[in-house]
């Protein structure tokens, strides 16, 4: 399918979202004590650094960071034509009674949260899953919110919303497409 895509966010609006996310988690949790961030490849785990940078320029203290691949975790693995690539799972810190501060680049139907979750939970008990996205874009299929948001955007559920970041040599902004 073909899509028409404009901006909704440039790079100052992301680099703000980010910052104001930050200061959230920090007065929410009353410092950066305890926390840990883990990043949802890919978009997630990109905003996870970046997040992590905030977080400890702020506070001034070592904040664990890890990133995940949820690909075995999805719930429609079995129906998948092919097999998709399965990248790696790097969490090499404890997450027993941690604050984890999952990162997601656009929260749509909360499916791949709760991959994420199932298998964060394999690695330990945490004291709390906290969810931190950039877009919300609405149309949950499970009862998953995120806690700490950058921008809530209206859109239909036939549209895509698209986080492009430096990271991956493109310019830092977001866009949504309309099929043609």
């Amino acid at each position: 399918m073909k899509y028409s895509f404009r901006k909704v966010m440039g790079a100052e609006k992301i680099k703000r979202s980010m910052e104001r996310i930050a200061a959230e988690i920090l007065e929410w949790n009353l410092g950066g004590e305890g926390l840990a961030l883990v990043g949802i490849r890919t978009g997630g785990a990109h905003l996870a650094q970046r997040l992590l940078k905030l977080l400890e320029r702020e506070e001034g203290i070592k904040i664990p960071v890890g990133i995940i691949d949820i690909t075995l975790y999805r719930d429609d693995i079995s129906s998948m034509e092919s097999m998709p690539q399965v990248r790696s799972t790097d969490i090499d810190f404890d997450v027993q009674d941690r604050v984890i501060i999952l990162v997601d680049d656009v929260l749509y139907t909360g499916r791949t949260v709760r991959a994420a979750i199932d298998q964060i939970m394999d690695f330990g008990r945490p004291r709390a899953i906290k969810l931190a996205v950039l877009i919300d874009r609405g149309h949950r299929e499970l009862p998953i919110q995120p806690d700490f948001v950058g921008h809530r955007l209206s859109s239909k559920p036939d549209e895509r919303v698209e986080v492009e970041l430096s990271e991956e040599k493109k310019t830092d902004q977001v866009v949504i497409g309309v099929p043609e």
